[in-house]
């Protein structure tokens, strides 16, 4: 049976770091390309950042780029996600996200199956 696990969340200041880990079970994690998306109270779920079943190709949404960085490790079937210079707009459960195939996608309906979050929260 498949599995996403998210981990890694927590409470941080402003301009602190976080690092998510998603880890992969039953299945083989190099055949499926991994997205990060995050949902805040009263908002609809948004992308974050995606990487490709290689990790040559990785992509991130406008307010992300340059403070955070998706990689992976398919011998250990982990996926991650480095999170700096935090602001408190990026507190939200983070959701790591398998889809089949090669390519990336910032689209929710290309996922197939889904973890079941890691809270984080940015606050003085």
């Amino acid at each position: 049976q498949l599995h996403l696990v998210e981990s890694g969340g927590g409470l941080v200041q402003p301009g602190g770091s976080l690092r998510l880990s998603c880890a992969a079970s039953g299945f083989a994690l190099v055949n499926y390309a991994i997205g990060w998306f995050r949902q805040a109270p009263g908002k609809e779920r948004e992308g974050v950042s995606c990487i490709n079943t290689s990790g040559a190709d990785t992509n991130y949404a406008d307010s992300m780029k340059g403070r955070f960085t998706i990689s992976r490790d398919n011998s250990k079937k982990m996926v991650y996600l480095q999170m700096n210079s935090l602001k408190p707009e990026d507190t939200a459960v983070y959701y790591c996200a398998a889809r089949w195939g090669f390519v990336c996608s910032s689209e929710l309906t290309a996922y197939d199956y889904w973890g079941q979050g890691t809270q984080v929260t940015v606050s003085s």
